[in-house]
């Protein structure tokens, strides 16, 4: 016969091993879940465009930034973090990012939104390449699940513009 030990130390490891198939099952399910996100962003005014002392570019957007985003969350989703970046190419970078606002939606009642807003974060371009220059903006998303591995991805809506001249 076993001694109390080795029987605790038996129920122990089976319970381990229980909990983690069943955490690695939970983490696969989300795989089965195909969300349809959707987003809109309207720049309604452009506040300011100007050079800075030091020569580069800065710029201040009004946006209506609508979506729904309840497609993403499952039962297995702890949050998701959301942000605007807009992008553009320069001379010197084929890529540059700049994100202009981000928030946390808790829960999935929260994730059908619209909001009125201008950039939370500074657009400055480092250097003066802004004018006349097309730019797309992206609404980015990271689903944090609550057991399981993290996965992100993007909306990119295209069609913007800066001036050609400084405001």
């Amino acid at each position: 016969m076993h001694s109390f030990g080795y029987r605790l130390n038996g129920l122990l490891t089976f319970s381990v091993t229980i909990l983690a198939i069943m955490c690695a099952i939970a983490s696969l399910s989300d795989n089965l879940n195909t969300p349809s996100p959707s987003a809109e962003i309207q720049v309604m005014n452009i506040n300011w465009f100007q050079k800075q002392p030091q020569g580069n570019d800065e710029v201040s957007l009004t946006m209506n930034i609508s979506a729904d985003l309840q497609t993403l969350f499952t039962w297995n989703t702890k949050q998701l973090f959301i942000f605007v970046a807009a992008e553009y190419e320069t001379p010197k970078n084929s890529l540059n990012q700049v994100s202009l606002w981000d928030a946390i939606i808790p829960a999935k009642e929260h994730a059908k939104f619209w909001i009125h807003t201008s950039n939370k974060y500074r657009f400055v371009d480092q250097g003066n390449n802004l004018r006349g220059k097309e730019f797309n903006l992206t609404l980015h998303w990271h689903v944090m699940p609550k057991t399981g591995k993290m996965f992100a991805d993007k909306i990119v809506l295209t069609g913007y513009s800066f001036p050609e001249e400084y405001r």
